[in-house]
């Protein structure tokens, strides 16, 4: 896409195209760049998905697209040639068949070593070592997160952190969907102008699309992204279906969740319980069966839990701005980091995990998204 081609895509096009086909994610992207306040978001049931106002246009057109409003469309990260567009933009080319995980620079294993981010975070720490270091280095002054809407109701909403104490309680990680980027009309009221945002593949590649096809000042607002290595998220009523129907588990009891291999689980009565992965199969989120990125492409820094060492945290460093935000966390001492090569298990799965998602792009999709697999 990158210049906006003669027909000016607008909503029609991306309702048509992405939302109503399978492709769209829930990232709300469009909804944030929108600058006529028309799109709004459903998390209800199940849907994750955009959708318009019945004025200006009806729920399946938008008169200020005809009239030449291509914001939606730009800010898309499953739009037409977004992956050839973001690529060329962060990278100044187009990934190699085998670049499965995405075009990267440095591989290490990272922790925080502050023992009270190490504590309140998930695997080493590191997403929430990142944004306080960030916001008291004066990167960023907020960050859009997920937190939970309240003690024991493991329902992830968007937040924003805009200290250390705001970071440190939105540690740790929900495996339910959370639209982080709704957070935006918050950290703004709040007055921020260089924003971090926190989110799976699809919300991490939001900012590089936006700055790709030139949405403007959301663009340059959305400052560092930083992504989570995911193959999906499960809807919130895997709860009282799954965990509390078959093995007696409250929600308001958990105190922590994880998965590796197998949904673990943590409870208030110090209990530790394992659910097999397979048996939430069927809540995963409908935005989750098509995309293709597990690695989290487009970030300036990938991180995830997985490997051989739980308290580690797999980054992959992949833009100038994510290396030298890394280098200044080592030398002040608020990481630590050591060679990817130290977990060669943690790589191949990652490589794996890749293979798996780039498959579930469908043929039928609109031509030109340059998701080709990668030979096995």
């Amino acid at each position: 896409m990158g210049a906006v081609p003669p027909e000016k895509p607008h909503w029609a096009d991306l309702y048509k195209e992405v939302v109503t086909s399978g492709l769209c994610t829930g990232c709300a992207g469009c909804i944030i760049a929108c600058p006529h306040d028309v799109l709004k978001y459903d998390d209800q049931g199940g849907v994750y998905r955009p959708w318009k106002v019945d004025e200006d246009g009806g729920p399946t057109d938008c008169t200020h697209g005809v009239k030449g409003c291509t914001m939606c469309t730009r800010a898309c990260p499953r739009f037409r040639n977004w992956e050839t567009d973001i690529d060329s933009f962060l990278f100044g080319r187009e990934r190699t068949e085998d670049e499965v995980a995405g075009i990267s620079g440095d591989i290490v294993l990272a922790r925080a070593t502050d023992p009270e981010i190490l504590d309140s975070g998930q695997d080493g720490g590191l997403v929430s070592a990142i944004l306080i270091w960030a916001l008291e280095h004066d990167r960023i002054d907020a960050a859009l997160v997920s937190a939970l809407e309240g003690e024991g109701t493991w329902k992830a909403i968007p937040a924003v952190a805009r200290n250390r104490a705001e970071v440190l309680a939105a540690a740790g990680s929900r495996y339910t969907y959370s639209a982080n980027t709704l957070a935006y009309p918050q950290a703004i009221a709040a007055g921020a102008e260089r924003i971090a945002l926190v989110g799976m593949s699809c919300q991490a590649s939001i900012p590089a699309v936006m700055k790709a096809r030139k949405t403007g000042k959301v663009a340059r607002r959305l400052a560092l992204s930083i992504g989570l290595l995911c193959s999906k998220t499960f809807d919130d009523a895997i709860f009282p279906e799954l965990f509390e129907a078959k093995y007696g588990l409250e929600r308001a009891e958990i105190t922590k969740i994880n998965i590796k291999g197998v949904f673990q689980i943590w409870t208030r009565d110090g209990g530790y319980h394992e659910v097999p992965l397979k048996e939430g199969h069927a809540w995963t989120r409908e935005g989750c069966k098509s995309c293709p990125d597990f690695a989290a492409e487009h970030a300036d820094i990938s991180t995830g839990g997985i490997g051989a060492f739980s308290d580690w945290t797999l980054t992959i460093v992949r833009t100038d701005q994510g290396r030298e935000i890394l280098a200044g966390m080592v030398a002040d001492g608020v990481v630590e980091t050591r060679p990817g090569d130290d977990d060669p298990g943690a790589l191949e799965l990652l490589r794996k995990l890749a293979r798996v998602s780039r498959r579930r792009w469908p043929e039928t999709a609109v031509a030109g998204p340059g998701v080709t697999p990668s030979p096995v």
